[in-house]
């Protein structure tokens, strides 16, 4: 469980030699030949960097993440996502709160003492050893019996599917290979959280889809904590039981996969995971369940009241692509629920599976992109066209409201 973290530091001045400090302060000194690089000052007095404060990076952080569970923090580059991270791990210290796993509180304890191992985007594999021997170097660290070791050893690599490959050096490895031998050295001494900072993030996309697939089995088979930190929303939707949004040192929305998508907790949730268009308008009219909204462009629409609003109350509704239909005749022209619109296709991007589609509003400098789905097999003649004259329509209760002011 961590919750009501908040911290003031700037870790910028550690950021060259974040890996060989992180793996010094992990394992001690026992890899000189992989640190004899490491800058002395950061060496004998990264204590001093680390607590330097300099700014407010993390927020009102109030965090409970459930034993077992597959958690990601989700946010852009710079929201602090990193930062709270290297906080559990131990490589930054809360100047208030505390971080707590089962019940114990861990804010004094060393990341070396903590039973949290963490997974870095670029491997961090001693180049000297083998795969076998990276994978068994903190059981080695830990004094474990030899024939305990290469029994374990083996387990963890035939758990990431490199059993064949332990006598190789990390040189001769790809980018997923590399990645999986860290991934089963942080594994192989049984900590009670996996930390992921990015690890796929040096991955071409095919490799890195399928090692997503991979560390999903993993989670599943090992059962401990996973928190995986990651920009790509795809990668947060696709693995994670739940997921923390962030921006700007804030948690915006915690829920799980599909409460994110469907259910924003605001505008920039909404535009952050995946696509949308925003309808924006001014209450008129409200009713038990559902009111009616306004606006230049599009005119009078029916909204479904997921939060409390009164009339003339401004309101922004998010509008996912895929909720919403073409024709190329008009539909549902009598019925309240549905919104008809006449357009002109501005743009088409033929994806194989659908047709990513801008339509202009007519009338109006407005674009609305929707998402035509390919269900069935079609010739070049059933696509819609650049110019051509639509008709796009949704249902009310496709439209969810983000903000009320």
């Amino acid at each position: 469980m961590f919750k009501q973290i908040e911290l003031a530091y700037d870790f910028n001045a550690l950021e060259p030699n974040i890996d060989a400090k992180t793996m010094e302060i992990h394992y001690g000194k026992h890899h000189a030949t992989y640190t004899n690089n490491l800058n002395e000052t950061l060496k004998n007095n990264a204590p001093e960097f680390l607590e330097k404060p300099i700014e407010e990076i993390l927020k009102n952080i109030n965090i409970e993440i459930k034993k077992g569970e597959f958690f990601s923090l989700l946010g852009p580059s710079g929201c602090g996502k990193t930062t709270l991270l290297r906080m559990i791990a131990g490589f930054i210290r809360p100047d208030k709160g505390s971080i707590s796993i089962n019940g114990e509180v861990i804010d004094h304890l060393n990341p070396n003492e903590r039973n949290v191992n963490t997974v870095f985007q670029n491997y961090a594999l001693f180049p000297n050893m083998t795969v076998f021997e990276n994978v068994a170097f903190p059981l080695k660290i830990k004094k474990v019996a030899k024939e305990e070791i290469e029994k374990e050893v083996l387990k963890y690599l035939e758990l990431v599917g490199l059993q064949e490959h332990k006598d190789k050096m990390p040189s001769s490895l790809s980018g997923g290979q590399k990645q999986r031998v860290s991934i089963a050295r942080a594994l192989i001494s049984k900590p009670d959280v996996l930390l992921l900072d990015e690890p796929l993030s040096a991955l071409d996309a095919k490799l890195r889809q399928k090692l997503l697939i991979e560390l999903d089995n993993i989670h599943d088979e090992v059962g401990i904590t996973f928190v995986f930190v990651t920009h790509d929303q795809e990668e947060a939707l696709s693995v994670s039981d739940r997921i923390a949004v962030m921006n700007k040192g804030e948690v915006l929305q915690i829920g799980t996969p599909n409460e994110i998508y469907e259910m924003p907790a605001n505008g920039f949730v909404a535009d952050f995971i995946g696509e949308t268009n925003f309808i924006e308008g001014k209450v008129t009219e409200v009713y038990d369940k559902y009111g009616y909204a306004e606006n230049d462009e599009i005119g009078r629409f029916k909204i479904e009241l997921d939060k409390p609003v009164k009339v003339g109350d401004n309101v922004k509704l998010t509008l996912r692509p895929e909720k919403i239909k073409v024709d190329t005749e008009p539909r549902y022209t009598d019925n309240d629920n549905y919104k008809v619109i006449k357009g002109t296709v501005d743009e088409v991007i033929y994806t194989g599976f659908q047709s990513k589609l801008f339509i202009k509003v007519d009338g109006v400098n407005r674009i609305i992109n929707v998402y035509d789905q390919h269900r069935e097999f079609l010739t070049d003649e059933e696509l819609f066209e650049w110019k051509e004259k639509v008709y796009f329509y949704w249902h009310y209760e496709d439209a969810y409201l983000v903000e009320v002011n």
